[in-house]
Formats: C-alpha cells, structure tokens, sequence
C-alpha cells in the first residue's frame, strides 16, 4: 500500500511538473498580430513575407515619407531611406511589421 501511494505521489507530481513547464513557455518571436506599424529598437530576424510594395505602405502607415527603394537584406528586413519630421532616416520593417530607425 505504501508504494502504490509513492508512486501516485510521484505521478502527480511528475504531471504538475509538466504542466507547469507548458503554461509558462511562449513564444517569444511570434509573427506580425496585428495591422498597426509599431516602432522597435532592433528588427526580429526572420523570413519575411512582405512584398516591398506591403513594406512601403506599412512605412508611410507608420508616418514616413518619401520612401525609397527598398531592398530585403540577409536577415529577412525590408531597409531603405525615408523622411519624418523634415529628416532623413534609414529604415527597416522586419517579419513582424515593426519599424526600425538608424
């Protein structure tokens, strides 16, 4: 009887253990959730499923002008030359949609 409760013992913890390792794991580069442009520090690498023409309208969504051509470089980041406030800026939009500045 003892080792029947040990072993139930030691399955529910086993199972718990499990548990809580799943609910806390998450994905910490999910792809683009929405449509709104949002600026980042840094661009995500990743496959980029953006056409340029996708990426240019994001751009100037994002408030920049005067974009220029844009070219996909080896991480998977659309980058290029833009305006915003009077002031020309090199810019990238990564797999997610954020916007990045030089």
């Amino acid at each position: 009887m003892k080792h029947i409760i040990i072993a139930a013992t030691a399955a529910v913890l086993v199972a718990s253990g499990a548990a809580a390792k799943t609910s806390t794991t998450t994905d910490h580069n999910p792809a683009i959730k929405d449509s709104s442009p949002a600026q980042a520090s840094m661009a995500a690498e990743g496959r980029n499923s953006f056409t340029e023409s996708q990426a240019r309208s994001r751009l100037t969504k994002a408030g920049y002008t005067g974009v220029g051509p844009l070219t996909k470089d080896a991480n998977g980041v659309w980058r290029g030359s833009a305006t915003k406030g009077g002031a020309s800026v090199q810019v990238g939009l990564d797999y997610k949609g954020n916007v990045v500045t030089n």
